[in-house]
């Protein structure tokens, strides 16, 4: 009995897109360094980190990031984020921020008081920050080499979990704009990559 020959058609090749994040940040350099070891030949995000070199206004990130779109553009499913520091900046200055990236579709992601306290979560629940200044040093304890040019990546890269475990812990109820006490709403962006 004769087989009866199938036809081989081949497809046209497919790429599998990647969702797009777009991250506007205050920091022109800590920020970018954390978020840098999320991007990779085989992620399933693709990455584009805003230079922020003069002004970090949480108003000037979120022009920034609003231009970037004008600009370029945005598909379906892509994602734009501004990461702020809460840090010295007043409840009307960020409500306005905030309220600005509801209108836009953006997402926003704030550490209070400082993107270092995200860093922090990774190694401790990050109870008795007071300040700024309190958050790094108790930070240089786990990282002693870490300064605002230099993050050691490769010690946060295995307590990711842990830090997004610390985070949410901190965020109970889940804040609606952003944590007016210690905390930090960076973990919600870290779980969309992962």
């Amino acid at each position: 009995m004769a087989r009866k020959r199938r036809r081989y058609t081949r497809r046209p090749p497919v790429r599998d897109y990647r969702k797009f994040y777009i991250i506007a940040t205050e920091g022109a350099v800590t920020e970018p360094a954390y978020f840098s070891m999320f991007q990779g030949k085989r992620a399933t995000v693709r990455i584009r980190l805003l230079d922020n070199k003069h002004d970090s206004a949480p108003q000037k990130v979120f022009k920034q990031a609003e231009q970037f779109i004008q600009k370029e553009g945005l598909r379906k499913n892509d994602a734009v984020w501004l990461v702020l520091d809460r840090d010295t900046w007043s409840e009307d200055v960020l409500n306005t921020v905030w309220r600005r990236c509801q209108e836009m579709g953006f997402s926003l992601a704030v550490s209070n008081p400082c993107f270092e306290y995200w860093l922090l979560l990774h190694f401790e629940n990050g109870n008795g920050v007071t300040s700024v200044s309190n958050c790094r040093s108790k930070l240089v304890r786990y990282l002693p080499n870490f300064s605002k040019g230099h993050v050691e990546v490769e010690q946060l890269k295995p307590r990711i979990e842990k830090a997004i475990d610390h985070a949410e812990q901190k965020d109970v109820p889940p804040c609606e704009d952003w944590p007016h006490t210690n905390g930090s709403t960076v973990y919600r962006l870290v779980k969309e990559f992962l």
